[in-house]
């Protein structure tokens, strides 16, 4: 409430003072005008008076209306500047704005960089090794060289115990042929002794 009626002292005094140009002095000076009119002595002087007196209505008047439209003006003016004001306002916010979806756009950005990053280290990963076509192909080169190696190794095998028997054989028949020469060799031994016995015993 004081605000309020501080500014109605300031808005009357602007309008008695009008911009400070002597419209308080003119408007005592009326006022002086009129108490001389009012006790003036002669026609010629009462006259005189009144003449002052318009003059300087004339003149407070065009102060006011000075007053006024200066007033009006500045009215304006703070309607320009509340104008401007919210505009800036609304600037302000729309840079925010704007701000903040760079911030999302930057994080993106780099969420994009770090995931192709990872692409790309993940792609030379993979290129050091062979594709699945050509790894295909080498297994089934590693199944077939198995499977000859396999047949390889059944014939050696077959073979090893083919020579397994012959050898088997060769010694028994080498046994055999050992006690053949042995018997045989008994055998002699014993007609030798017959034929020695035989010998020396007296004729009759």
């Amino acid at each position: 409430m004081g605000a309020v009626t501080d500014d109605e002292v300031i808005r009357k005094r602007l309008l008695i003072d009008g911009d400070g140009a002597g419209d308080d002095r003119r408007i005592n000076l009326l006022v002086k005008s009129f108490i001389k009119w009012c006790n003036s002595g002669s026609q010629e002087e009462g006259y005189s008076q009144y003449q002052r007196m318009l003059s300087t209505l004339s003149q407070c008047e065009f102060s006011m209306g000075k007053t006024l439209l200066v007033y009006d003006m500045n009215l304006r003016e703070m309607e320009n500047y509340e104008k401007i004001y919210k505009e800036i306002e609304c600037s302000i916010a729309g840079a925010h704005e704007k701000i903040a979806e760079c911030k999302k756009q930057i994080l993106q950005a780099k969420r994009i960089r770090k995931n192709r990053q990872e692409y790309d280290a993940l792609a030379k990963v993979i290129q050091r090794h062979p594709d699945r076509h050509e790894t295909l192909k080498e297994l089934e080169a590693l199944g077939k060289e198995l499977e000859h190696l396999s047949h390889i190794k059944e014939s050696v095998e077959d073979k090893l115990e083919l020579r397994r028997k012959q050898f088997h054989v060769l010694l028994s028949t080498i046994h055999e042929l050992q006690q053949t020469l042995e018997n045989d060799e008994k055998l002699s031994e014993v007609e030798e002794a017959q034929e020695t016995s035989m010998e020396t015993d007296p004729k009759p």
